[in-house]
């Protein structure tokens, strides 16, 4: 007889996306002739930039041809995408890394749920709340998040992100083997500056902590000030692996390509004390379990690195956060208490009257026709919140922020 993983009974029905789509399809259903425009799901709408379209036709005839014909590629991923993030991504930035630490994947989703096969279940977990849902759901999947009750699991250690503490919190007091943060923070918008990522990288030396960093909104930091990655931090090599995907830099969420870092440095423990080096052992895995990421899909991501793909990669970049800078100045016009899109492509509003995050997301749908994600759906802290997302074409962001303007009046 073949026994079911019980872990995964734990889950919740639906997943957040899925209980958002439920709703409005429903809405659609019972109001056939109303247009209903998405602030919510985190999808971009740009197209591909010519560099990159350019780029997928070459790797196409390729492919086409006896001699430019590529079968299994590299697990680890081509040497040419590499070369060009490590030059682009990090020596740009003063961070020396080698090749073989960089991990080509099919965006960052896969491997920040993967990661976790190179640890053993019982490790204790740190998340900075709100959070994204699958930095949690994924360890429900593999027992370690003990069992849930008034929307928190026992063995995670929920670290709150509040407007009190600019949503960033400091580090936990008692020892936490694992942590993940997110910043730019997916949802709140928020950002995290040197001094207070040195915090996080000395708690990690000090508690023999791994970090989960994940950087995939990086490209959207406009304060030079900011750091793109864990590693302009000294001791960072040690103790952090960090994720990157081109899904919303580049438009690839139909693509599919990210890469993750994992130092040489970075070591586990074994019960019996042995330090592990990961990076072999993601290696290993990588190659067991990892047929790679396309051909067409690297060189693709690699032409965004041309000078022509750094370009128009940023105007695309601009045109999404000139819809965040749109919907900050008409939400606050309006009286409304909006945090992040100035370094980020979110906006995280406290929903008003006291409204819950799902209640304020069902009187948004019936009176302006607009949907937000509410923002309980990413952790208890989240409540009383709603995201916003600025990937939107601006002719549908400001319909519907004009939409939202004329409901909060007419209330």
């Amino acid at each position: 007889m073949a026994l079911v993983n019980e872990n995964f009974l734990k889950l919740e029905n639906n997943y957040l996306f899925a209980d958002i789509a439920k709703k409005v399809n429903v809405f659609k259903v019972t109001h056939p002739n109303v247009d209903v425009i998405s602030l919510g799901i985190g999808d971009v709408t740009r197209p591909l930039c010519p560099a990159v379209i350019e780029a997928m036709h070459r790797a196409t005839d390729e492919m086409a041809s006896e001699s430019g014909f590529r079968g299994y590629g590299p697990e680890q991923g081509y040497d040419f995408l590499r070369e060009a993030i490590l030059k682009n991504d990090f020596l740009t930035r003063g961070i020396h890394l080698d090749m073989d630490e960089i991990f080509i994947n099919d965006g960052a989703k896969s491997d920040t749920g993967n990661i976790q096969e190179l640890l053993r279940w019982d490790n204790s977990i740190g998340v900075t709340d709100p959070i994204y849902p699958v930095y949690i759901d994924s360890n429900v999947m593999a027992g370690r998040t003990g069992t849930q009750q008034d929307g928190r699991w026992s063995g995670v250690v929920y670290m709150p992100c509040t407007a009190e503490n600019g949503f960033v919190p400091t580090p936990p007091e008692r020892h936490v083997d694992v942590i993940y943060l997110c910043y730019p923070n997916n949802p709140t918008g928020a950002v995290i500056s040197k001094q207070e990522l040195r915090k996080w990288v000395n708690y990690a030396l000090k508690h023999d902590t791994l970090i989960f960093y994940d950087a995939a909104y990086h490209a959207f930091i406009q304060d030079d000030d900011i750091p793109h990655s864990i590693y302009e931090i000294r001791g960072a090599r040690k103790c952090a692996i960090e994720f990157h995907s081109f899904s919303k830099t580049a438009g690839f969420t139909g693509v599919r390509c990210g890469y993750t870092i994992i130092p040489k440095e970075l070591t586990a423990t074994t019960l019996d004390g042995e330090r592990v080096p990961l990076n072999p052992l993601w290696n290993r895995r990588q190659c067991t379990k990892f047929n790679g990421t396309s051909y067409i899909s690297q060189r693709a991501a690699e032409a965004i690195y041309t000078p022509e793909g750094k370009k128009q990669t940023k105007e695309t970049i601009d045109y999404y956060m000139r819809n965040a800078q749109q919907m900050l100045t008409t939400l606050r016009g309006l009286g409304f208490d909006v945090h992040g899109g100035e370094n980020a492509p979110y906006i995280w509003m406290k929903t008003p009257d006291n409204y819950g995050s799902w209640q304020f997301f069902e009187q948004l749908l019936y009176g302006a026709h607009v949907v937000c994600t509410p923002g309980v759906g990413f952790g208890p802290s989240g409540e009383g919140y709603v995201r916003f997302t600025a990937f939107g074409s601006h002719e549908s962001t400001l319909e519907a922020l004009h939409r939202i303007e004329k409901w909060t009046k007419s209330h």
